[in-house]
């Protein structure tokens, strides 16, 4: 066999050996096909709060809600999952979630505040955790740590898609149904994607190990863990920020529908990153190398804040997502180096959570600067939660221990 000669050579062998290997295809698109709800609802409430006269500070409490019932119930949701099974849970979270969704669809969101804020925060915790889940099973249908490796890869690759394909079902569920169609689509789509992993052979017969001990703090004790999930929470204010900034800029412009090719672009940015990280080898210091991409990932904020006219904010659009899916990548290696013993499920859970608490927070904060400030200021703001990120990532004394490499 001939050994692949160039960094894209590898990447491409590697992502390969991952892509087909048994139940990997399904698992891997039905748990996107799940997911996309996350790349679509934060946009639908927008357009929803907008359609019904709102203004940008309830469509962010909206958003920021969706996302603080996330954060919350993941963690919550796997645990149980580790003590019992994954369908059970992961199809009664889909059924609530899209009850949920169903509900904000249904009602005015301006004229019954307090029913949107409580069905917000129900579809969000009630969220199945497909992304976890996922990652729990790559160790027991791949074979080895590099393949595993590459497959955290091509997962933050991949995960792109969701925001790549999630606004732009937004807008065609928007233009054919009607100002509550993305909200639909969304519980639908929920639904089908988990139903398509929850049967999965893999994700049927999977039973946890069962820890010699519990901890009431799970990998929450771990202090470098927590310091991780602390970044963590800046780079999700920073996508939060971007994800309602952007509707205030481009409705500024005079033109809300191209909200939806701007985060799309966005996330083409991203998927073009995070196939080109593929490329890249293991890191010796996966916490230095997390330090120099939270860099980048700020930088690639700072031209936002220059708002030029639609044309020119395409390509900044996509610069600016370039980073994130590698920041991903490189902080799944860190939970997997990071988690105590027997915890790590729990670990992605609130890798999940962290990110979705600081896109909660960002969420808020975009709304209440577009409205009381500009547009501008959300999106440096942005950059600052980057750059926050990557302080909070300065490596402490001892680097985390290192993977065997081994295949």
């Amino acid at each position: 066999m001939t050994m692949p000669d160039t960094a894209s050579d590898a990447a491409a062998a590697s992502t390969w050996t991952v892509l087909r290997a048994p139940h990997v295809p399904r698992l891997l698109s039905a748990s996107l096909i799940g997911r996309l709800p996350t790349g679509m609802v934060p946009l639908a409430l927008v357009l929803v709060v907008r359609h019904h006269g709102g203004d940008y500070r309830l469509a962010g409490m909206l958003t920021a809600l969706y996302a603080v019932g996330a954060a919350v119930g993941g963690p919550v949701m796997g645990r149980f999952i580790d003590r019992t099974r994954q369908p059970p849970l992961l199809l009664g979270g889909a059924i609530t979630s899209g009850a949920a969704l169903a509900t904000l669809m249904v009602l005015d969101p301006v004229g019954s505040p307090g029913l949107a804020a409580v069905a917000a925060v129900v579809a969000g915790a009630a969220t199945p955790q497909l992304e976890p889940c996922l990652r729990v099973l790559w160790e027991h249908v791949l074979h080895g740590e590099r393949a595993v490796r590459a497959a955290f890869a091509v997962d933050a690759a991949t995960q792109e898609l969701i925001f790549v394909c999630g606004p732009l079902l937004v807008l065609g569920a928007t233009h054919l149904l009607g100002s509550s169609g993305g909200l639909l689509t969304a519980a639908v789509i929920c639904l089908a994607g988990t139903v398509g992993f929850a049967t999965a052979s893999p994700a049927r017969s999977w039973r946890a190990a069962r820890p010699g001990s519990r901890h009431w703090a799970g990998p929450l004790r771990s202090g470098r863990l927590v310091r991780l999930f602390a970044a963590l929470v800046c780079v999700g204010a920073a996508i939060g920020v971007f994800t309602v900034a952007t509707p205030g800029y481009v409705d500024a412009e005079g033109s809300l529908g191209a909200a939806s090719w701007l985060i799309a672009l966005n996330a083409v940015g991203a998927l073009l990153g995070g196939v080109l990280y593929a490329a890249a080898p293991v890191a010796r210091r996966e916490d230095r190398r997390l330090l120099f991409l939270l860099v980048l990932l700020t930088i690639g904020y700072l031209p936002l804040t220059l708002t030029p006219a639609l044309p020119g904010m395409a390509p900044l659009a996509v610069a600016s997502g370039l980073a994130l899916p590698a920041v991903l990548a490189s902080a799944f290696a860190l939970v997997a180096r990071l988690a105590p013993e027997g915890t790590l499920t729990e670990a992605h859970a609130w890798m999940i959570t962290s990110f979705g608490a600081g896109n909660a927070g960002g969420s808020a904060l975009a709304g209440m600067l577009v409205d009381l400030v500009s547009p501008t200021a959300a999106f440096a703001s942005a950059a600052v939660c980057g750059a926050a990120a990557a302080i909070l990532s300065l490596s402490p004394r001892r680097p985390p221990r290192p993977v065997d490499s081994a295949a």
